[in-house]
Parts: C-alpha cells; sequence; structure tokens
C-alpha cells in the first residue's frame, strides 16, 4: 500500500544565509484529491473539507521556509534574499528564536514532515526573523499576514487539543496581525516603507486579493481588535476604518473591478462597524 503523502522534500538542498546549515526544503504536493475547496472565512481565509485518502491537510503550514539549525524562518521568496546587514542581526538573535519556539512547542523537527505545531511556530520564528529584515522585503506588512496566519493556525490547534489555551495564543496574534496591518498601511501612506516587496497579499495562499485585501483585512483587524476601553479612540478608529472601506469598495455604486469574493465580507463589516458606531454614539 502507498504511503499517503501530502508534501515532499526538494532533492537539491537548501543553504540557510544566517548560520550556512544545509537542509531539504520542504512543500505541499498537489493534486490527486489533497486539498478539497470549502467556503471563504470573512477573514479570506480558505476552508478545506477534509478527504477520504488523506483526512485533514493544511496548506498554510507549508509557505515558511525554516532553517532547522537556527530557526530562521521567511516566505519562500525572501529565504536566500537576505543581506549582510540582516544576516548580521539574525544571527544575533538566534537564541530569541529558539526561546520563543521552546516556550511554546515541545519537540520542534523540520526535518520531518511537518504538522500543526511545526506550521504555527514556522509563523510564529518568520514574525521575529522579519523584525530584524530591511524595508527591501516590506517586513511589516509580512509580520502582520504571518500574525494572521498564525492565529489561524493557532485555532485550529484548540479545535484539535480543547481547553489546551491555544485560543488565548490565538487571541495575541491576532492583536498583534492588527497592529502591524495597520502599521504597514501607515509606513506605506507615509513613504516611510513601500509595499514593493510584497508579491501576494494573500491573506492566504489560494488567491491574492491585493491591496484590497490588505485594506480590508486591516479594517476587520480593527473593528474585531483593536482597543476599546477608550470610546472616544475607539470611535475614531472606527470611523477610518470605514472611510477606508467605504473609499476601497465603493458601496453604493458599481464595483466591478473589486474583488467579488470579498466585496459581500466588505458590506457587512461596514454595516457592523456603522452598528457599533451607533452604540458608542448613544453611550
Amino acid at each position: 500500500m502507498s504511503e499517503k503523502k501530502v508534501s515532499f522534500f526538494h532533492k537539491q538542498p537548501s543553504t540557510c544565509p544566517v548560520c550556512d546549515a544545509e537542509f531539504s526544503r520542504e512543500e505541499l504536493l498537489s493534486g490527486g484529491g489533497r486539498l478539497i475547496a470549502g467556503s471563504l472565512t470573512p477573514e479570506l481565509r480558505r476552508q478545506y473539507e477534509p478527504s477520504n485518502k488523506y483526512g485533514e491537510v493544511w496548506p498554510l503550514i507549508y509557505p515558511i521556509t525554516v532553517c532547522p539549525n537556527c530557526l530562521f524562518a521567511s516566505l519562500h521568496g525572501d529565504f536566500d534574499d537576505t543581506s549582510d546587514a540582516d544576516i548580521a542581526s539574525l544571527q544575533q538573535a538566534t537564541g530569541e528564536r529558539q526561546h520563543a519556539a521552546g516556550l511554546l512547542f515541545d519537540d520542534l523537527d523540520y526535518f520531518r514532515p511537518r504538522n500543526l505545531n511545526e506550521g504555527t511556530a514556522s509563523y510564529l520564528l518568520a514574525t521575529m526573523s522579519y523584525d530584524y529584515r530591511g524595508e527591501v522585503v516590506s517586513p511589516t506588512f509580512k509580520r502582520g499576514l504571518c500574525s494572521l496566519r498564525a492565529a489561524w493556525l493557532c485555532g485550529d490547534l484548540e479545535r484539535h487539543e480543547p481547553d489546551s489555551n491555544w485560543s488565548y495564543v490565538a487571541d495575541l496574534f491576532y492583536r498583534k496581525a492588527r497592529f502591524f496591518y495597520s502599521m504597514a498601511m501607515e509606513r506605506e501612506e507615509s513613504g516611510e516603507e513601500t509595499l514593493q516587496g510584497v508579491s501576494n497579499f494573500g491573506p492566504d495562499t489560494d488567491q491574492n486579493y491585493a491591496f484590497e485585501g490588505l485594506i480590508y483585512i486591516a479594517a476587520l483587524l480593527e473593528f474585531r481588535f483593536g482597543p476599546r476601553r477608550d470610546p472616544e479612540r475607539r470611535a475614531a478608529a472606527l470611523n477610518r476604518a470605514k472611510i477606508t472601506l467605504s473609499k476601497v469598495f465603493g458601496f453604493g455604486r458599481a464595483s466591478r473591478d473589486k474583488p467579488g469574493p470579498i466585496l459581500e465580507h466588505a458590506r457587512e463589516s461596514f454595516a457592523a462597524i456603522d452598528e457599533e458606531l451607533d452604540q458608542l454614539r448613544a453611550s
């Protein structure tokens, strides 16, 4: 009986730019009924149905390259494009990455096929690694993207390990994602950091929703995870999110040039923000 593989390791070894260790990069195999696409969540995450042959498959656990030795991690396209200045800082931060991964996960092993633990940890490690990357790779946005995906996978871990506190960790990653998405937009608007280093805005792996996707996710995260203690600050943040959504998605007129799958989600978010603003005004 043949083994039911969902991933493979490249025969050509990769070399870590930070520690020079050689390893084989893992990628998801395509086809064969491994992925059965389901619905799209309001966070633009694609749901996948378990197959009879392969069971539950998580395509999100593979897009990050992780060095098994020093735990430097990044999206595949950025791994080899690491400057000398980045390398020096990443070498000094090796202990930080190893310590952080050890706090959350036991027995991580990137020489073997990944499971949810390695997949989730890969985004934690990438978020930390992008702290030390130059603006040419648009690190702020990618810290937000990696934090968002880590939150999703923590939710999957909670589903498989109920009452394990992964929901708490997911909430922390959601809040980090909200912070970095907002900062990425601010830095792009001010010219402090461009988004030219982003080839795929995701947020999932099945479709690139481009800049409209970034705008939508930033507004949604602000609505769901932004500060709530100060009503005035909350109202100001929600108003900014509402105005941004209305400008980008053109509510009230034809939006044929906008990403269709997210237009309805954007309208629903706009209405929910409006409702909370009404409540804040009445209080």
